[in-house]
């Protein structure tokens, strides 16, 4: 599997029902440091003043950045985060359990030295133990953790 190399082509290579569930899950919850270039975004989409979309329904927000293909990078790595924090936990947790990773509810726990890169070996078995989800839905799990952290995750685009 080749992985997209940015976080905006990922986020481009979605399906629009897969960026609309990754748009809300954002907005139900906005990163301060992310929501004036989600608004942004949205109001150059829509040809708005910025008040305007600021005073949208975090619903008619979310719907408007879906149609967003070109969100910018750091808003896409967000979008993608918020999509698996939101709609994939159980894919997550089965992934950390399968690397032997401790987390909760599929969230990395802080640990005092981070763990090595991952072999191809433990990779390729842990993406296995993953076999009940939807392909779609592991790949763009994978592709979104290497983009995090390459060197970590350099054993995913081998797998």
């Amino acid at each position: 599997m080749a992985f997209h190399p940015t976080a905006t082509r990922l986020w481009k290579s979605l399906p629009p029902d897969e960026r609309r569930l990754a748009a809300a899950a954002f907005f139900r919850d906005p990163s301060p440091e992310l929501v004036g270039s989600a608004l942004s975004a949205l109001a150059t989409a829509r040809h708005m003043r910025p008040q305007a979309a600021r005073a949208l329904s975090p619903d008619a927000q979310a719907r408007i950045l879906a149609t967003v293909l070109d969100p910018g990078e750091s808003l896409a790595q967000g979008l993608l985060v918020d999509l698996h924090l939101a709609q994939r936990r159980p894919l997550l947790a089965a992934f950390l359990d399968a690397l032997g990773l401790p987390h909760e509810d599929g969230i990395l726990t802080e640990e005092t030295e981070p763990p090595p890169p991952v072999t191809p070996e433990v990779a390729r078995d842990a993406v296995a133990a993953l076999g009940s989800f939807p392909r779609d839905q592991v790949e763009t799990y994978l592709n979104t953790l290497w983009l995090q952290d390459e060197e970590r995750w350099a054993a995913l685009s081998e797998v």
